[in-house]
């Protein structure tokens, strides 16, 4: 059972202003694998030791494929944690997961008191815990890469000119566990020391309180040795260069258009109007999204609808690609700058090819943005579900009107994942961290999951940190749904906005809801009706925060639950989290109740398009290039 906290907060300012107050219950606290392994006898605070020989060095390994097995006895939440830590896998490296059948060697996750894992591959097979505390991606993929071959990172040999152990400050009897290893038990597989390694130790690790048991030569690096985010650039190029492969399992593309090769794009156009790279447009952006915020200035494609003609319309192609992945499931993600006229349209679209001799292909509409223009980057995912060789289209469309600007876009990535269900932009979130005593909860809007739940995220902004909460709403399905709500884990992801997918190291929290916990009024995760209160919080869309949102029936709303203690305002200025001030939150909802009896999930349905087809002559030729 994880701890249970209520939260009592009484604020004079936000109580004067008549808002409410939500009820929120912390599950606990995101802990250091040190902390939660605190009296457990294991080296290095996690590592099982059958021998002094498994390291990176060689030998050990697995073959392309890890088998697992997770254990009935894990946490619903946790084996939905460690199927999220396989897709990041996926994403980043070579390395891939699938369930054993009747194999030998292979990983049997269980939960057992603390995370822990072998280093290696076992030839008998292996146990590897994720037990109470440890369902968070950054630990199970931590112990994971331990069961690949990986040790810490402070034990590398070349460790001195980065780091100082500092003797003194180690709890009696614990100095074994900073002991470095040479060149021949590990090996560095030639990347740098990486001080973002999801399998550094943190400053305090067997510190007897007196100081830091760490100290990293560079100062900068005090507060990011030990970060709970995720695996990091380095970690995934060291797994690659391991198991002898370049190439990862799920990505596809990137491009940040920062060469004049457009990533082997092209453009199209069947007037003067066409896609064009530039540094900054006319009517805005006046800055492209990769170094937003910087002195350094990157380049973007515009198509401008300030001086073309209504129905003038140009395309910027990709490359061909193939999906592999047995679930025929894409996820586009890229960022838009609209300045244009509301009429003006960007349609994505997608063309699939029967063979390399096809030139024609079969093009299907998969997504469209138009209304109205704003002037900032925002963040645009596009599901697609290609079965055969396809290309993605951008194309941009003149509407009527006047405009003063186009259509922008930048920093697209393709990779054969699914797109999360939501995002949520905050825009100038800084000053939200500024007035946390003013505004102490951010809310989300209410969304509603792919099988009809309605839920809401809540932000508890504190001094130094922000907490997140997750809270079901009545909606239009109530009569229709199962009750209590069985199953259904929120991943929150705070998204670090790198350009390149593959190199973020983003936060992020899941929980689930469980439909035998008790609440105040009943069953935790019951319908809102019935365990909930009338919400009395107007409901504001933060990429537009002059904008309020009425509902014509009250709101039911259930207590919050989730963790007290999300991000740091340190780790958020540490990495490209606050790129141009916005924050965005990306959050899905899924069932996970299979894993009841299952060791994976199915593969995700296309979620229901709200748009229909808008272009009026779709698949015409160019008149230049």
């Amino acid at each position: 059972m994880h701890l249970l906290i209520l939260l009592s907060i009484t604020m004079g300012l936000w109580g004067a202003l008549s808002l409410p107050l939500p009820t929120v219950v912390v599950i606990h606290n995101l802990l250091d694998i040190n902390e939660i392994n605190k009296d457990l006898d294991l080296t290095e605070g996690d590592i099982v030791e059958e021998d002094q020989r498994s390291s990176i060095a060689g030998g050990d390994q697995w073959s392309s494929s890890v088998l697992y097995q997770l254990d009935a006895n894990l946490d619903m939440n946790a084996k939905g944690v460690i199927l999220r830590a396989f897709e990041q896998f996926r994403l980043k490296t070579c390395v891939d997961f699938r369930p054993r059948r009747s194999e030998s060697q292979f990983i049997s996750v269980e939960k057992h008191q603390g995370c822990w894992s072998y280093v290696g591959k076992k030839s008998t097979g292996q146990t590897l815990s994720i037990g109470t505390y440890c369902d968070h991606i950054a630990v199970v993929e931590h112990e994971f890469l331990h069961a690949l071959g990986f040790l810490h990172e402070q034990s590398r040999y070349d460790r001195e000119d980065y780091i100082t152990i500092n003797w003194d400050n180690i709890r009696q009897g614990m100095d074994y566990n900073f002991d470095k290893y040479g060149k021949a038990i590990t090996s560095t597989m030639g990347t740098p020391y990486d001080y973002w390694s999801v399998m550094h130790s943190s400053k305090t690790a067997f510190s007897n309180n007196n100081g830091s048991s760490i100290a990293t030569k560079d100062p900068r690096f005090e507060d990011v040795i030990g970060q709970h985010l995720e695996m990091s650039f380095y970690d995934a190029l060291e797994l690659n260069r391991r198991y002898d492969c370049n190439e990862s399992i799920s990505f596809l593309d990137h491009c940040s258009f920062e060469d004049e090769s457009l990533c082997d794009m092209s453009v199209c156009s069947r007037s003067s109007a066409g896609w064009q790279r530039v540094s900054r447009a006319d009517g805005g952006p006046h800055s492209d999204h990769t170094y937003l915020g910087t002195d350094s200035q990157g380049s973007f494609m515009h198509f401008s609808t300030n001086h073309s003609s209504e129905g003038d319309s140009a395309r910027l192609t990709t490359r061909r690609m193939t999906p592999g992945r047995p679930c025929k499931v894409q996820c586009l993600q890229f960022y838009y700058y609209h300045s244009g006229n509301e009429t003006d349209q960007l349609n994505i679209w997608i063309r699939e090819f029967e063979s390399e001799e096809d030139t024609e292909g079969t093009r299907r509409l998969m997504g469209h943005i138009s209304g109205s223009p704003a002037d900032y980057w925002q963040l645009h995912h596009v599901p697609l579900n290609a079965t055969k060789t396809f290309q993605v289209e951008f194309e941009a469309r003149k509407g009527a009107g006047s405009s003063r600007g186009g259509f922008s876009v930048d920093d697209i990535n393709l990779s054969e994942t699914e797109c999360p269900h939501h995002t949520w932009q905050i825009r100038n979130f800084e000053e939200a961290l500024k007035n946390s005593v003013q505004t102490p909860f951010l809310f989300s809007p209410k969304y509603y999951s792919i099988d009809g739940y309605r839920f809401q995220i809540m932000l508890q902004m504190m001094e130094d940190h922000f907490g997140a909460f997750v809270r079901l709403v009545s909606g239009t399905n109530d009569d229709k749904l199962q009750w209590p709500c069985p199953w259904r884990q929120v991943t929150i992801l705070a998204l670090d906005q790198n350009a390149h997918i593959q190199h973020r190291m983003s936060g992020q929290i899941s929980l689930t809801t469980d439909p035998t916990e008790l609440g105040r009024k009943g069953f935790f995760w019951d319908n809102p009706r019935h365990v909930g209160a009338s919400d009395e919080t107007p409901e504001r869309d933060y990429a537009t925060p002059e904008r309020d949102y009425a509902t014509p029936e009250r709101d039911y709303v259930t207590d919050g639950r989730g963790y007290g203690l999300f991000m740091t305002h340190k780790e958020l200025r540490s990495r490209e989290f606050l790129k141009g001030g916005d924050m965005f939150f990306l959050i899905s909802m899924h069932d996970i109740s299979s894993l009841e009896h299952s060791q994976s999930l199915p593969c995700p349905n296309m979620p229901q398009q709200t748009f229909t087809a808008v272009s009026q002559d779709p698949d015409q030729g160019c008149l230049s290039t």
